[in-house]
């Protein structure tokens, strides 16, 4: 007998929910090849896109923090610090800013265009 090919978004988020670390109780039974496939490519766009967000918020991070400070800075202080320079490259980094960072942006630059 041949598994049907429709996909169930529903058993296709549970197994993901697995594969992050679910309770495998929690598994529909039933699961055709097909969705365990889509959930496996679920799973590993979800990986993909993290760790590019990761690796972007890291950019940000390196680009805001120039300098070291005896006590915590605001973000106003972090901002007046920036090399004027900086300024594009935050503007394309705007969506793995802090939510701090980005008020801040927002009040110096407005909201970029895009966002």
């Amino acid at each position: 007998m041949s598994e049907p090919s429709e996909v169930r978004p529903e058993v296709v988020e549970a197994i993901v929910g697995v594969l992050k670390g679910g309770d495998p109780a929690e598994l529909p039974p039933g699961a055709t090849a097909a969705e365990k496939a889509a959930a496996k490519d679920t799973y590993l766009s979800d990986f993909v896109a993290e760790r590019g967000k990761r690796d972007r918020q890291s950019q940000a991070w390196e680009l805001l923090l120039t300098r070291s400070y005896d006590e915590a800075p605001s973000w106003k202080q972090i901002f007046d610090d920036l090399d004027p320079d900086v300024h594009s490259e935050l503007t394309s980094l705007y969506d793995a800013l802090p939510a701090g960072a980005q008020e801040e942006y927002v009040r110096r630059f407005g909201v970029p265009s895009g966002v």
